[in-house]
């Protein structure tokens, strides 16, 4: 006799149920090895937020810290390109991913390792997206890290909620350019952070005037201040400037963080002094979270 849909439902809805949970141990026992997951969002497309996180991630990979990339960037990604990594990614055995390796201490996680033909666009609505960022953690072999550095796309969809329901401990670090275009953007990124009462690192400000390529000055271009003055508006702490140098311009042609460049620029000091107080602030609020605990 023939099992009547209504028990096959509930059959089909137990084994969703317990694979559900079976990845939650999963996602759970991954974060576990990770000490800091530090989460890159921007209101606003165009501000330079994945050069943000690459060259904050290279960073802290330069001074001694393991640190691993997950761009969860579907549609967009352009960690693989700052990087310079190609190929898609292998898969040992027990089906689980291995990141992509940039270096002894560097590695990275994007959609587009994933998918044969980079040019492929993913046509993809949000439980594809919530089910592959999931995936992107549960699955892969990160190992013990000291810093996960997540790239999001801009605004506040699908991909920034559903980091931030699966990694409620993550850091959020918010990156504007100082004219209030950006910023009013920003402004709503925040009150998105604060409404899914999200714990925000600080703001960092990108694109802080203009290095000239000539002598080297600096030049009010875009203005400055403006990140900083937002920071202070909502009682966040500012974590650094990034001025807009042209040599972060070469570096990203040439598939290298301007960090990891041998020749001095103000970015890279810029962004080696940023990651600097990025690794501090995450570090008082690991104390600040023991603390409140005990």
């Amino acid at each position: 006799m023939s099992s009547c849909g209504s028990c096959s439902s509930d059959k089909d809805s137990k084994g969703e149920s317990a694979a559900h949970a079976l990845q939650n141990e999963l996602i759970s026992s991954t974060l576990a090895k990770i000490k800091y997951k530090i989460f890159v969002m921007s209101g606003k497309g165009g501000v330079g937020k994945s050069s943000v996180a690459v060259n904050i991630a290279a960073a802290l990979a330069d001074q001694g810290n393991k640190v691993g990339i997950l761009d969860v960037d579907i549609h967009g990604p352009s960690v693989p390109h700052l990087l310079g990594v190609t190929g898609q990614l292998d898969v040992e055995r027990g089906n689980l991913v291995v990141p992509k390796k940039v270096n002894d201490n560097l590695s990275v996680v994007s959609m587009e390792s994933l998918l044969k033909d980079p040019d492929q666009a993913v046509l993809w609505r949000g439980p594809m997206k919530t089910s592959a960022i999931r995936q992107f953690i549960s699955d892969v072999q990160w190992g013990e890290l000291d810093f996960l550095v997540i790239d999001s796309p801009p605004g506040t969809g699908d991909e920034p909620m559903t980091v931030l329901k699966t990694i409620p401990e993550s850091l959020a670090v918010v990156v504007t350019t100082p004219q209030e275009v950006s910023l009013a953007d920003v402004r709503k990124a925040i009150n998105f952070l604060q409404y899914a009462k999200a714990n925000i690192l600080g703001v960092v400000e990108n694109m802080s005037g203009l290095i000239c390529p000539h002598c080297s000055e600096h030049i009010d271009l875009f203005k400055k201040g403006g990140g900083e003055e937002l920071a202070g508006k909502y009682g966040l702490p500012f974590l650094g400037a990034v001025p807009l140098d042209p040599t972060t311009v070469v570096a990203g042609d040439l598939g290298r963080p301007v960090v990891m460049l041998e020749e001095a620029s103000p970015a890279k000091d810029a962004f080696r002094k940023l990651a600097g107080n990025i690794s501090d602030a995450a570090e008082s609020s690991l104390e600040i979270a023991s603390s409140t605990h005990t």
